[in-house]
């Protein structure tokens, strides 16, 4: 295995941003359309408008998951002062199946970066059991170090997370 200097999740800042350095140890894909999201991969907001598919692996059933995604960079990479902004959270997830299989506590929001080039980022966490999650009362600032902490998730099981910013490119006005 690589030093962590490669990490593409190091050198994206995603750890340190978002989360603490963690070892990978489930199989986690996502997919809109038919494109995958690799780190540090580039989508257009067109790609990604639709809540993508998320399979989850594992080989022990019993395990049941929580993802989070966030885009640490809103409302710009710049000035960051909505870090986190959480666009999607789904808890009790089976391991082997998909996010459509859990509980969609926070229902997904489309990126729309309107300046600079955004950060999304998928974090999956394994739950000691089901418990209530409760969705948080707004979409800025959310912190997924902390709702790891108040939820009891430790570490991260695994994370991905691509790049985005608006459909033509930076630069220009913003037209509604």
């Amino acid at each position: 295995m690589a030093g962590s200097s490669r990490n593409p999740l190091a050198v994206g800042r995603v750890i340190g941003d978002v989360i603490d350095p963690f070892e990978n140890s489930v199989p986690l894909r996502v997919t809109y359309g038919n494109r995958e999201v690799n780190n540090g991969c580039e989508l257009k907001p067109s790609h990604v408008a639709n809540q993508p598919r998320v399979s989850v692996g594992g080989n022990d059933l019993r395990n049941i998951y929580t993802l989070v995604l966030v885009d640490p960079d809103s409302p710009s990479p710049s000035n960051p002062t909505f870090r986190e902004y959480l666009h999607w959270l789904v808890t009790d997830i089976p391991a082997t199946t998909e996010v459509s299989f859990g509980n969609e506590v926070v229902s997904y929001e489309r990126p729309r970066p309107t300046s600079g080039i955004h950060r999304f980022v998928f974090v999956l966490f394994r739950q000691q059991c089901r418990q209530r999650v409760y969705a948080p009362g707004w979409r800025q600032n959310f912190n997924t170090r902390e709702f790891a902490e108040l939820y009891n998730l430790g570490a991260p099981v695994a994370a991905v997370f691509f790049n985005c910013q608006r459909e033509s490119g930076s630069g220009g006005r913003t037209f509604r």
